[in-house]
């Protein structure tokens, strides 16, 4: 017989134990074994227990004060799976086996007329123990030595939390159910769960797609606690780039939103091989370009400028390389995006159309891995180093260029001299301090420079760092606080002519300061409220000789410093399992600072030099203009049945920024500009109403959407206009009302031999610039097409699985070809031609339509080995269309001449191989 059996036998004549004696503890950093010790040098009680049940390798810091012993044992062993009996001075622990003294009321009861047996058993001890049969995880119990609080009929309730093992990130959207009771419910975006339980034994699942299913069987007589870690799936093939976490579309209030997990889009065939979440993002309905290859994105009607892109709460001005070719984000560190394009949730501000709410992988905390890729532009690589082991990681992540060699291919000769090269560079540092408390860090830094000719060199960055600490108070109440620092800039050099070199450069520089905050109120309600503020810094221009010899006057625009706040609340409050509402509002306030010089002008004739009028000056940090308004967000869902569900919304939003651009698309050279005396923000309104409909059962998704968007002060240009180093900006600028409206549909697969989506747009999108006098028109001014608008889009995803290791995928996309102004007549003038042109963007380009195919090959499956591969064999433009980028006339030697630009007018194949260990 040893120890621990004949502790068990004495509890049978010493079944009373004393709790009254109160002791205070304090403890920093210790494992479990340091904190018994402290225990029993602290008080009168020893324990007794198997060490082989001890886990050395957490660290716990705590402080408790004239705390009852089981209040105090409760807390240290609320995560694990040690539970407790107190026998007077000498405390037992167990491990998944619970001791009783006294069986539960329930237990001397049971179903016979509703009569109560006569007499109760003597006192016994009970356990519960895992069975062989059930194959659960283990046996959890919840609710510690609470016999006063039980009583048959009455409910409790059991929280956690849902993280994932290997990372420590909490997991938004688990399905909670227990069958035999008929109860679901999801994990919410701080992967939080509740459910009300009536006492007894209850077997728990939770599963969502990517992750291994758990499932717990728990005993529960309190209301308690459960924290669940879910491991990540094997499953080698990603099947869907969209992820569909089963029924979110249908459960949740808001509507345009997308979710695209990095992970799924390797299947797909893209130029040159790379993996890119944000091109896969242009196959999805209401999101398009201008063109091929162009940097800016398009969502549903709206200009590049008003989309906000967020990549870890920091905002990244430019995320494109290589002139829209590629993505700024190395594939192997971006976890996921998720994109708003109709319901933007109120802590999210400042952009007119969507916000690209992009999130970094977690490193792995318990062992070194990476994953990498080699292709004929790029490679990647990103490694994970476990810190502390299950506590902080560093993720490390790098991708360069060698895309020289493309040039020197061209058939133009004078581009055969011409350089271009791309890096970035990424690491993200995330720290678990403990159950309450966790740090994340991000450092994100990309380059590009490009020459076209030998005589001048491009080059722009992106410089970002951000710092999150995540709080939980208790179960209902959690905060964020977060510090961004964005830095966008570019230079251009040009050393032909001596006389006549410079250099020009622009910077802009985003500080941010945010509090988020959660809170619970019930199952009903949920609110997420909290406070913002960034200051904008923006050097618009400098230009100077770059040598001894050069002519050109050095030259610097006043730095423009802008202050943007806001204040949101917003109430995820479910009415009844049909009715869910989330309504929000978000006060945003604007303020101009000094230094600065501002011009005003008559009010009875155009704006232009010679209608000055004066100028004030403002001293450094003064508010010299101040602009301001109510942003309300309402969604809400309505389900009709399981399956099938209506949503609507309506949002208002301001953008105190706009983007200075004369080119038909964005151009790594655009600059931005603050809002002023001068220029006043956007403002916009969007009305959208969508239907969703699950089928078979949850693997085929339909989704329909309709939307309505107005809004004001819309920048536009001048004919002619001058950007570059202009101390009059106003002057060239012109503000107009747009409206856009459309129908997206989506059908997609998720499982099975076959899977992808087929999305369908029908959007229009409009501007109209009437100003009050004739120079500050544009087409008599009615309402024209801006250059973006391109009514019908279409897109056709599909990967065919042949095997576990080879499958075939296709992509073919349509789009109605852009807005064009064609020339209509010309004109003689001293023996040369010039083009008449029509009015604004009255014509369009062809149309374009391109089909990608490709061939995906799994590694062998063997569990051990170095590394798992993955080949993506794939020919981009496999019919070798010749789509034009742009049309334009030039007058040449006296004639009108026409010309057409492609950027991909034949097959590009390509082999990217891509690794993982």
């Amino acid at each position: 017989m040893n120890k621990f059996q004949l502790l068990l036998i004495l509890l049978f004549f010493n079944l009373t134990y004393s709790q009254e004696n109160k002791i205070s503890l304090e403890y920093s950093n210790q494992n479990y074994r340091s904190i018994i010790q402290k225990i029993e040098q602290a008080s009168p009680y020893r324990f007794f227990y198997d060490d082989r049940w001890i886990d050395d390798t957490k660290y716990f810091s705590n402080e408790f004060k004239n705390k009852s012993i089981d209040q105090i044992l409760n807390q240290i062993f609320e995560d694990s799976d040690i539970n407790f009996f107190i026998d007077s001075n000498r405390i037992i622990l167990t491990q998944k086996i619970l001791i009783h003294d006294k069986l539960a009321d329930s237990f001397y009861k049971k179903e016979n007329n509703d009569k109560q047996l006569s007499s109760k058993p003597s006192p016994v001890f009970y356990q519960e123990y895992n069975s062989s049969k059930t194959q659960l995880d283990s046996i959890s119990l919840i609710g510690k030595e609470s016999k006063d609080n039980y009583s048959k009929g009455s409910n409790f309730k059991l929280t956690g939390t849902i993280k994932n093992k290997k990372s420590n990130e909490f997991i938004p959207d688990v399905n909670i159910s227990i069958k035999k009771l008929g109860i679901n419910t999801i994990s919410d975006d701080q992967g939080n769960f509740e459910l009300n339980l009536p006492p007894g034994i209850h077997t728990v699942s939770f599963s969502i797609q990517g992750f291994k299913s758990n499932t717990k069987k728990i005993i529960v007589y309190n209301n308690g606690k459960l924290n669940i870690n879910l491991t990540e799936s094997a499953t080698l093939l990603s099947e869907v780039v969209i992820k569909g976490k089963n029924k979110q579309k249908l459960r949740t209030a808001i509507t345009g939103v997308t979710t695209i997990e990095a992970e799924g889009v390797k299947t797909v065939p893209l130029v040159f091989g790379e993996r890119d979440v944000l091109k896969i993002a242009t196959t999805t309905p209401g999101i398009k370009t201008a063109g091929e290859g162009s940097a800016g994105y398009n969502v549903r009607g709206g200009k590049e400028d008003q989309n906000l892109f967020i990549l870890d709460k920091g905002t990244i001005y430019n995320p494109s390389h290589f002139f829209g070719l590629f993505s700024a984000l190395n594939p192997y560190i971006v976890k996921k995006v998720d994109i708003y394009k109709g319901s933007i949730p109120t802590e999210f501000g400042g952009r007119l159309s969507s916000v690209f709410d992009i999130s970094s992988k977690n490193g792995n905390v318990e062992k070194l891995s990476g994953e990498g890729g080699i292709g004929p532009v790029t490679s990647n690589l990103a490694v994970s180093i476990p810190v502390i082991k299950n506590k902080a990681s560093l993720l490390i992540g790098g991708r360069g260029t060698y895309s020289g060699w493309i040039l020197k291919s061209l058939d133009e000769e004078k581009l055969k001299n011409s350089k271009a090269s791309f890096y970035d560079f990424s690491t993200r540092y995330s720290h678990k301090i403990n159950d309450n408390n966790s740090i994340e860090s991000t450092i994100y830094y990309s380059n590009d420079k490009f020459n076209i000719t030998a005589d001048s060199l491009f080059s722009y960055n992106n410089r970002l760092v951000t710092l999150n600490w995540k709080h939980k108070f208790n179960d209902k109440n959690a905060s964020e606080i977060t510090l961004t620092n964005s830095k966008y800039n570019f230079t251009i050099n040009y050393s032909g002519i001596p006389q006549n070199s410079f250099k020009f450069g622009y910077t802009n520089n985003e500080t941010q300061f945010q509090i988020k905050l959660i809170k619970t109120l019930n199952e009903k309600n949920r609110l997420s409220y909290g406070i913002q503020s960034k200051i904008y810094k923006i050097e618009p221009g400098y230009i100077f000789g770059n040598t001894e010899n050069s002519n050109i006057q050095s030259k610097n625009i006043n730095t423009e410093k802008g202050l943007e706040s806001a204040l949101y609340i917003s109430d995820n409050y479910k009415i009844s399992d049909k009715l869910l509402f989330d309504i929000g509002v978000r006060y945003s306030i604007y303020n101009a600072l000094g230094p600065s010089i501002q011009k005003s002008y008559a009010q009875d004739q155009p704006r232009g030099q010679g209608t000055q009028t004066g100028e004030t000056t403002y001293k450094n940090n003064e508010f010299f203009k101040t602009y301001h308004g109510f942003e309300p967000r309402l969604a809400l869902r309505y389900s009709i049945n399981s399956s099938l569900s209506i949503k609507g919304s309506y949002d208002k939003t301001f953008q105190y920024i706009h983007l200075l651009s004369t080119n038909t698309t964005q151009s790594p050279t655009d600059t931005w500009k603050l809002s002023n005396n001068n220029i006043k923000p956007q403002s916009g309104e969007q009305f959208s109403v969508g239907i969703f409909k699950n089928l078979d059962p949850n693997n085929i998704e339909i989704s329909t959407e309709f939307y309505y968007k107005k809004s004001k002060n819309i920048l536009d240009y001048k004919v002619g206009a001058n950007l570059v180093m202009n101390e009059y900006l106003e002057t060239e600028l012109l503000q107009g009302n747009g409206k856009s409206y459309g129908a997206e549909l989506l059908i997609k697969k998720k499982e099975g031999r076959l899977n992808g989506w087929l999305s369908y747009t029908y959007s229009r999108s409009f501007i109209k610039l009437d100003g009050q006098f004739d120079e500050e028109k544009v087409n008599n001014g009615k309402f024209f097409p801006t250059n973006f608008d391109k009514p019908h889009d279409l897109n056709l995803i599909l990967n065919y699985k042949l095997t576990m290791r080879y499958s075939f995928s296709g992509n073919f996309t349509y789009q109605t070809g852009r807005p064009v102004t064609y020339p209509v007549g010309k004109y003689t003038y001293n023996g040369n031609e010039y083009p008449v042109y029509s009015d604004r963007n009255a014509f369009r380009i062809p149309d374009y339509y391109r089909l990608d195919l490709g061939i995906n090959i799994e590694g062998n499956h063997k569990i051990k080995k170095l590394a798992h591969s993955f080949w993506n064999i794939s020919v981009y433009n496999v019919l070798g269309r010749n789509n034009p980028y742009s049309v334009y006339f030039v007058t040449k030697n006296g004639e009108i001449k026409g010309y057409k630009t492609t950027i991909f007018n034949v097959p590009v194949p390509t082999v990217t191989y891509n690794f993982k260990f």
